[in-house]
């Protein structure tokens, strides 16, 4: 159990990171065309922190189905 219990503290933290990640991302889209430059890298940020979001979810729903069978 306390694997889970690691795995949902993961989430949560990679959770915000991510939400950080995409407020950014918006942030400098309000703010074109000032910085452009920065797109690539910024987006590339929210793709890379959401894309371990999702993974920590899998791994987290993966563990709670064993944990249950």
């Amino acid at each position: 159990m306390a694997d889970i219990e690691s795995l949902k503290s993961d989430v949560k933290k990679l959770n915000a990171k991510a939400t950080q990640a995409k407020m950014d991302l918006h942030d400098l889209s309000e703010e074109l065309p000032t910085n452009w430059q920065r797109i690539p890298e910024v987006a590339k940020i929210a793709h890379e922190a959401h894309a371990a979001l999702v993974a920590a979810r899998q791994a987290l729903a993966d563990a709670q189905a064993g944990a249950g069978a």
